[in-house]
């Protein structure tokens, strides 16, 4: 009897394995190694001389690092790369949080309302920016047109992507209203799964709205904003369609983030090696920040 178990439990687990064998063979191939072949070619003298000749790389001693320590680009880029997840996350998890509760109540149109509020998120990235660049238009967007309406005409250049200093908060925008809709209904779903029977219990115990939603609330949603927030900032770390469509990372380097330069490194000055090792480095950075998220802000398990 306990041989015929073992060899069930064998089967079983080979038959496990071979089910696997599809997705581990496209995860060697297809994540695994572009990853080590860019680690690999971070550390060489690698442009298009060597894709054309076939020839491989060469070990330039660290000089793609080196290259970039030296340069003030790397560190900007770093900075705005930061300053525009930070930014867009934080904004993003309140309106969101703020939007599902409204959802959460038994208003009028709530199911209207979710569907409508889902377009943002299935417009491919690159027609947000496109949207985004006509209502930003400096001559005749629509945004223009209401900034003239509220102060009178007396604001002439309101040119948002167009200055240095705005062109970064407009990009976050754009990110806002197409990311804002997915957060809300992961959100919303978590909200719907808090047990009713806890919050009345609350209720019957003199808890306020806002003691229920501390201590009733947030501690049950806590395992879907853990998620939300991580996805939130991975997917803003390697935002690189909205930079690129709607500013390029003008003006004057002012939206050139480490997805931008990168790009700019390997496939505008063809030095392959130099944009390997900000990759190298920018995907050190987003798996550096986002294991401390979640070692920081562990969830509790309430199950």
């Amino acid at each position: 009897m306990k041989s015929r178990t073992l060899k069930r439990t064998r089967a079983d687990f080979l038959f496990s394995f071979l089910l696997d064998v599809p997705a581990l063979l496209m995860t060697v191939l297809f994540i695994i190694v572009p990853i080590v072949d860019s680690v690999v070619k971070s550390f060489q003298d690698y442009g298009v001389r060597n894709i054309i000749s076939g020839k491989p790389g060469v070990w330039n001693d660290f000089a793609n690092y080196l290259y970039l320590a030296k340069t003030d680009a790397f560190t900007m880029a770093s900075i705005h790369t930061f300053s525009f997840v930070l930014g867009v996350v934080l904004l993003q998890f309140m309106l969101s949080l703020v939007l599902s509760l409204i959802l959460n109540t038994e208003i009028k149109g709530a199911r209207l309302l979710r569907s409508v509020m889902m377009t943002p998120w299935v417009v491919p990235t690159v027609i947000s920016a496109l949207i985004w660049m006509w209502l930003f238009q400096p001559q005749y967007g629509f945004i223009k047109y209401l900034v003239d309406l509220v102060t009178f005409g007396n604001v002439k250049d309101f040119a948002v992507l167009n200055n240095p200093q705005t062109a970064l908060a407009g990009v976050g925008i754009a990110a806002l209203w197409k990311q804002i809709p997915l957060m809300s209904l992961l959100l919303l779903a978590g909200l719907q799964n808090v047990p009713q029977e806890i919050n009345e219990a609350a209720m019957i115990d003199g808890a306020g709205k806002f003691r229920r939603f501390v201590s009733v609330t947030l501690p049950y949603l806590s395992p879907v904003i853990k998620v939300s927030i991580s996805m939130a900032i991975i997917e803003n770390f390697k935002q690189f369609p909205l930079f690129w469509t709607m500013t390029g990372g003008g003006p004057n380097n002012a939206t050139t983030t480490l997805a931008v330069l990168s790009y700019r490194e390997a496939f505008v000055s063809m030095n392959l090696g130099s944009g390997a090792a900000i990759t190298t480095l920018w995907m050190l950075m987003m798996v550096l920040v986002v294991f401390f998220y979640n070692r920081i802000f562990r969830v509790q398990d309430l199950g």
